[in-house]
């Protein structure tokens, strides 16, 4: 088994389940993490996260070993992970708030 990265992704921590491109990633293109072989299912551009492994709905994603959000849907290994299936813990969110409006 190879524990190098492969020259298109980084594992930022063995923990992470989610790994990070550091180029552009074409869907149908095989990543290969720690011995894993994943199909990457969607284009993934540069610095964006991919699905190491399946994630549940309400899953916490990890990244750099850390809780980073939590998957507000089902997103399968070698899925693109970014704003549109994660609810992030840093970022304020409105999704799924109804926004109510004041007269003034």
């Amino acid at each position: 088994m190879n524990d190098e990265p492969c020259a298109n992704i980084i594992l930022l921590s063995t923990s992470d389940n989610v790994v990070v491109a550091c180029e552009q990633i074409s869907a149908g293109s095989l990543i290969e993490v720690k011995g894993v072989t994943i199909t990457v299912q969607s284009d993934v551009e540069i610095g964006h996260k991919i699905a190491r492994m399946d994630i549940n709905l309400d899953d916490k994603i990890f990244k750099y070993g850390a809780p980073i959000g939590c998957a507000t849907r089902t997103i399968a290994q070698g899925a693109h992970v970014h704003t549109h299936n994660i609810q992030s813990d840093y970022l304020q969110s409105y999704r799924g708030q109804r926004i109510l409006s004041k007269e003034v």
